[in-house]
């Protein structure tokens, strides 16, 4: 049973690909006329040049909606796919899960032609965002253990430019940081339900952070402590967007 088979049952309601982002997703991709997506869970970011989709939960695989690319189950590490069967590789916000990042690394440059385009996050930036620092430490915990270094990726890419992926104010996909200039959002059973960071903590550790932050919400304390954020178009959480051309 892989993570996302537990806690992704209501996964697509909360995380809708958000178009700013899909932009440039799909500027990464270039003029790649075929693509394999791996990891592709429910289908985000998907583009319509997707030859087939390779994602391990089924649970995932349930949601994916009619006239999605055709999928396989199967691992990040052992893609059953034919060398060379793809102009591009994307992945997105999927590395932080894979047990062996080299081996999957190269399963992305051997199925694709000419370009790989991975979707994650620097953990120096990200573990001080104020959702993690002030009330969920416990989350920048986690993500220290999971997330994968940008440095490591880079190397095992044999290169990759690296791009800053601004998160707009009003985000409509339910990831980690999604919500820094609506701290409500964490409130939401649905959003706690689509977000790992979450999902995959005890509950007698998300259920005091999320009353401490309710009650900073209702005494005005947040808004006092981060009235910078408030007039802000778009915050750098610290996710990135890597581009290898092979």
């Amino acid at each position: 049973m892989t993570v996302y088979d537990q806690i992704g049952r209501t996964y697509r309601a909360a995380r809708r690909p958000d178009p700013r982002l899909d932009d440039q997703i799909t500027a990464a991709l270039g003029d790649a006329a075929t693509v394999v997506n791996v990891g592709a869970g429910t289908g985000s970011y998907e583009p319509p040049a997707t030859l087939i989709a390779v994602e391990p939960s089924t649970v995932m695989i349930a949601q994916r909606p009619p006239g999605s690319a055709p999928v396989v189950r199967a691992r990040a590490e052992a893609l059953p796919l034919a060398d060379g069967v793809a102009d591009a590789a994307m992945a997105i916000l999927t590395v932080h899960h894979w047990t062996d990042l080299a081996a999957g690394i190269a399963e992305l440059r051997r199925v694709a032609r000419r370009r790989v385009v991975i979707l994650t996050w620097d953990q120096e930036l990200t573990r001080d965002y104020w959702f993690l620092r002030e009330y969920l430490p416990e989350g920048a915990a986690l993500d220290d253990a999971r997330a994968v270094p940008i440095a490591d990726l880079v190397r095992l890419l044999g290169g990759a430019r690296v791009e800053p992926v601004p998160i707009p104010h009003d985000c409509t996909d339910g990831f980690g940081a999604a919500y820094w200039r609506r701290p409500e959002g964490y409130l939401d059973p649905m959003v706690q339900a689509g977000m790992s960071v979450l999902a995959q903590l005890d509950q007698s550790i998300v259920r005091p952070a999320l009353d401490r932050l309710a009650a900073d919400l209702e005494s005005g304390r947040w808004h006092e402590r981060h009235r910078d954020l408030l007039g802000m178009e778009e915050y750098d959480a610290g996710y990135r967007l890597l581009v290898a051309d092979l």
